[in-house]
């Protein structure tokens, strides 16, 4: 013998209470830029007091609260991750510059050093 299935179609409720409406507000993945690229950059080229390495780890614990759902932790470790590699790189730019034009000044005093001992001796000997 087989059973037929029956399908019963309510109505509207039956009791006449105001009807409630609960909206719940889901939020959606929050961007949080973890600055590890950048990180990675001044690690590799402008570690200067490992600077660059400390933003690095700091990027990575940002990227890690991220995936763990904590946005708040992974703001606070992106902020910091952001400022040291602020410092980083006017450090690096600055020193790199600095480095580059004491370079530049001592082979040109050396270079006339030369000359000068060249002139004096009266040339090669």
């Amino acid at each position: 013998m087989v059973k037929e299935n029956t399908v019963d179609i309510l109505g509207p409720p039956q009791s006449s209470a105001p009807v409630t409406t609960t909206v719940i507000d889901i939020r959606g993945e929050t961007a949080v830029p973890d600055h590890i690229v950048w990180s990675l950059f001044n690690t590799i080229f402008l570690n200067w007091c490992c600077l660059g390495f400390m933003a690095f780890a700091y990027s990575v614990k940002s990227r890690d609260r991220k995936m763990v759902g904590d946005v708040i932790g992974a703001q606070t470790y992106a902020s910091t991750a952001k400022c040291l590699n602020i410092c980083a790189l006017v450090l690096g730019l600055l020193l790199t510059t600095v480095s580059v034009v004491f370079l530049v000044i001592a082979y040109t005093t050396a270079y006339s050093m030369i000359l000068k001992v060249m002139k004096e001796s009266g040339g090669y000997h």
